[in-house]
């Protein structure tokens, strides 16, 4: 049984749409490596005094990669992610339009990946998992990796005059932060990928959903909000169970993003005396995009992933204030039903009450 995506040419399209940056070519390359190596391992001291967790998986291992090797580290995720759900619907898809579907899928996810190839500079790649060869320490080597994509890193060193030391330990400092939530969490990495998988077990081929998509969107065009506000097309396309799936989802990345940008600032402070300005032009440079590139951004969710930032870290500001300090926000890593609800993330006393109501149900 083909599956419904040609993997190859998804990541031959992938690569060509990356583009090469010239510094890859340059120098400045050869001081990436060994940078990258040795803050890491000090971005995980730092964060882990900072929070208190300490990850259960071993030491943080950074690689840097190029462009090429972002698209194909993403390509293997997304086989593994997606592969119940090909597997799913190929039964029910046959003729000979099935090769014509199956360049069109890769075209969709090759230019995507492609296209976000350029843009994003670390990465936590929690999706890669087993299938590998094991390095002489007996872990495998394309696990539990903190990814780094090198020439969009010195392409924003150079464009903005940024500390490359400085720069590379902040960047660090969110990807390791990521990695001490899945990591230094028990129940986190289980609990995450169980919202993805009931999220795709509960797609199907529904004709009704794209009736009920375009009636959602002419009751939010109508309300005066973009009907890609919540998302991007997948929020939109989702039938009621992956919409509650997506929320709750939704829900715990804002309190992730917004946890690793306070965490970042807190645990890089005294390390990091350009973050402000590192935070200040990023912010910029998200808010900027226009024309196709903001439409993109919609289409796919990523618009809706950058409001998570803001989102979170208004809640954990809010959390705190109402507390009395930064132990309040800690019945967050008890277990996954103490976890700020969407709702709850943009209502933080909601969640507040329900925690102080819950322990002194306890005690």
């Amino acid at each position: 049984m083909a599956e419904l995506v040609d993997w190859d040419l998804a990541e031959r399209i992938a690569v060509r749409a990356a583009g090469r940056e010239p510094l890859a070519d340059s120098y400045h390359w050869e001081s990436l490596e060994p940078d990258f190596t040795e803050l890491t391992a000090l971005a995980e001291e730092l964060v882990a005094a900072e929070t208190g967790l300490h990850s259960l998986a071993g030491p943080a291992r950074g690689k840097v990669t190029d462009r090429a090797g972002w698209v194909r580290a993403n390509i293997s995720s997304f086989q593994r992610l997606l592969g119940p759900l090909t597997e799913k619907m190929a039964p029910r898809v046959s003729g000979p339009t099935v090769p014509i579907m199956r360049a069109a899928a890769a075209a969709e996810v090759g230019l995507l990946l492609g296209w976000m190839s350029g843009r994003v500079l670390g990465q936590y790649d929690l999706l890669v998992a087993g299938g590998s060869d094991d390095d002489p320490d007996g872990q495998p080597t394309d696990q539990d990796l903190v990814y780094y994509v090198g020439p969009n890193v010195l392409a924003l060193e150079k464009k903005f005059g940024f500390p490359p030391r400085e720069f590379r330990l902040w960047l660090a400092l969110h990807e390791v932060t990521h990695r001490a939530q899945f990591t230094g969490v028990p129940w986190m990495r289980e609990h995450y990928l169980g919202l993805l998988d009931r999220t795709l077990s509960s797609a199907g081929l529904d004709p009704m959903v794209l009736v009920r998509a375009l009636k959602r969107t002419a009751d939010e065009l109508r309300a005066g909000r973009s009907p890609l506000a919540e998302g991007g097309i997948t929020h939109l396309l989702a039938g009621p169970e992956q919409r509650a799936a997506l929320d709750e989802i939704g829900g715990l990345m804002s309190l992730l993003e917004g946890h690793g940008d306070v965490t970042m600032d807190r645990a890089g402070a005294g390390h990091v005396p350009s973050a402000e300005r590192f935070g200040r032009v990023l912010r910029n440079r998200r808010a900027s995009a226009t024309g196709l590139t903001k439409l993109v951004q919609r289409l796919i969710g990523l618009e809706a992933k950058l409001n998570q930032y803001q989102q979170g870290e208004d809640f954990i500001a809010e959390v705190e204030r109402l507390g009395g300090g930064k132990a309040a926000l800690e019945p967050v890593w008890r277990g996954p039903s103490w976890l700020p609800t969407l709702p709850e993330i943009r209502e933080p006393h909601e969640w507040v009450s329900r925690v102080q109501l819950s322990d002194e149900l306890v005690t």
